[in-house]
């Protein structure tokens, strides 16, 4: 199983735990990475340039077409660009020629070959959950999370194909087959605020506070994101904010961080101090214990509820 990895622009940037937990995690799993140098997905010209949008979504997937590689993306913003991408130029014949005509000149061409999957989807469909549960070591019993779905996966769904938008399951099923569970909670489909972030930031600072707000109501000990720009949103709610404003959160995670403690990796190697605010209970994986005879597999030791 192979992918090259797009990263996107506020990965490496801003939030470079996601793909050294990406990584780890995949490694583990034996998946194999193509190393490619891609443009920006796209995304933040959408709304300004929509020929120049589409040309640096297509880019990239003609990259990918060249090497013969699937995509696998960490952002889900740079997900939901790449597949409209695609859509628009399937539709439009104009905006193709366009497209092929500023790719030739690099010695490329757009195919509509590309398949985009974003880390999740490879987890639950390609690795498949059967498989990640057999491979858990020290299953994360008790731990209760609020995950958030992330807009640009979900919508369009006819588009994205990531999950039904409507009533989604897969975050809970990967979540179920590492011992925590995913709880219901208001904000689960619920935007970040993130693209009001530039444009009125007292708007996108007001709506990750009703979603931080909305957490803070839940059954949950932790909120689990996997877009950076949610990401981010989280950490600069959480920096701004002080005394009775201040956002109830004890940690921020990602999946692979979760899914990585599961396998039995150090967490160190998952960079889990480097999220805004840390989760302070997530305890290290104990040591892999040996199975008895009878194939049992280990049972978890400790809490790994955050304290």
């Amino acid at each position: 199983m192979s992918y090259a990895l797009f990263l996107g622009c506020k990965i490496p940037s801003y939030a470079p735990q996601y793909e050294t937990s990406a990584r780890a995690v995949l490694g583990k799993l034996g998946i194999q990475l193509t190393e490619m140098e891609f443009n920006c997905c796209g995304y933040p010209l959408r709304d300004q340039h929509f020929e120049l949008f589409i040309l640096a979504a297509a880019r990239n997937l003609a990259l990918a077409e060249a090497q013969g590689v699937e995509l696998m993306t960490l952002c889900k913003c740079c997900l939901g660009t790449l597949k409209r991408a695609q859509k628009f130029l399937e539709e439009q014949p104009d905006l193709l020629a366009m497209v092929q005509e500023k790719l030739a000149p690099e010695g490329l061409k757009y195919q509509g070959t590309a398949q985009v999957r974003h880390i999740q989807s490879v987890l639950h469909d390609e690795v498949g959950l059967e498989k990640l549960e057999d491979l858990v070591q020290a299953p994360l019993n008790g731990l209760k999370v609020a995950a958030m779905y992330g807009c640009h996966a979900l919508r369009p769904s006819r588009i994205t194909g990531f999950d039904n938008a409507y009533g989604p399951k897969l975050i809970e099923e990967l979540l179920k087959v590492i011992g925590a569970e995913g709880v219901p909670w208001q904000g689960r489909l619920r935007c970040c605020g993130g693209p009001l972030r530039e444009r009125n930031p007292e708007l996108s600072l007001a709506t990750i506070m009703m979603r931080l707000e909305e957490f803070a109501a839940s059954e949950a000990q932790v909120l689990m994101v996997d877009c950076p720009h949610t990401l981010l949103q989280v950490k600069w709610a959480h920096e701004t904010l002080s005394g009775e404003g201040k956002p109830s959160l004890d940690g921020v995670v990602l999946y692979p961080q979760l899914l990585g403690l599961a396998l039995g990796l150090e967490p160190g190697r998952l960079d889990l101090t480097q999220n805004a605010p840390a989760p302070s209970g997530l305890k290290a994986s104990p040591p892999p214990a040996k199975a008895d005879p009878g194939g049992e597999k280990p049972k978890a030791v400790g809490g790994n509820s955050p304290a």
